[in-house]
């Protein structure tokens, strides 16, 4: 057999083996590709969740003075600005605080109905810097923050019990994805995935079957247990 026959029955063997080890070298570079894409969403979740942990410990509770008759207002009104201006990661909840009072009518008759604490006042726990000051300042029917010469003091631990509200973050075993059965109040015996935690308000945002329709609905971290 001449050296050009040797030659050309050579050659579809070295090219079949550089094919092969081309498409080798590919598919490795594609799995380092997705390994170092899935790492950098890791660490970018990792980063978000320390930077929501910071937001809630810069966070404080101020004093917000309002007309009379217009606290419901201010609170549904400050929760609409927050929501379309995207501040819900420095303004994490408006409160009108409220007790239960027993009232007798004219037929002696018992019944509770609830009062609110402080008349003319609207609670806001919020990261205090130029914007959030400005649009709450700036929400129809607030008259001003409450502090010497109206410069915002945020309240103390000690001013806040009184008023029922939570300083500690109570610690659970789940978290956002985490399946969870619901065991106490409206929703009980319902499943879902964990969507959102509120730790300022101790809540977890779960989708239910609603008509249909999957429907967000927020539920208490003391009424859900996780599905193992």
């Amino acid at each position: 057999m001449s050296e050009e026959m040797e030659m050309n029955l050579e050659q579809p063997a070295e090219n079949s083996a550089e094919t092969v080890s081309d498409e080798i070298l590919s598919a490795a570079e594609e799995v380092t590709a997705e390994a170092e894409t899935a790492e950098s969403e890791i660490a970018e979740s990792a980063d978000m969740q320390d930077a929501g942990d910071a937001e809630e410990e810069k966070a404080k509770w101020y004093v917000v003075h309002t007309y009379s008759g217009y606290e419901n207002k201010v609170k549904v009104n400050l929760e609409k600005t927050i929501e379309n201006r995207h501040l819900q990661d420095q303004i994490l909840e408006v409160l009108v605080p409220l007790q239960d009072v027993v009232e007798t009518d004219k037929n002696n008759k018992s019944k509770v109905v609830q009062r609110k604490i402080f008349p003319g006042y609207v609670l806001v726990k919020m990261d205090m810097n130029d914007e959030t000051w400005y649009v709450v300042r700036n929400t129809r029917g607030v008259t001003g923050f409450v502090g010497p010469g109206s410069k915002p003091v945020p309240l103390t631990d000690a001013e806040m019990k009184p008023l029922g509200i939570k300083t500690n973050v109570v610690s659970v075993n789940f978290d956002v994805g985490d399946e969870v059965a619901v065991i106490a109040g409206v929703w009980k015996d319902t499943k879902g995935y964990i969507q959102r935690m509120d730790l300022g308000k101790q809540t977890a945002t779960i989708n239910v079957d609603l008509f249909g329709r999957e429907t967000p609905v927020e539920i208490s971290f003391a009424e859900v247990r996780k599905i193992d």
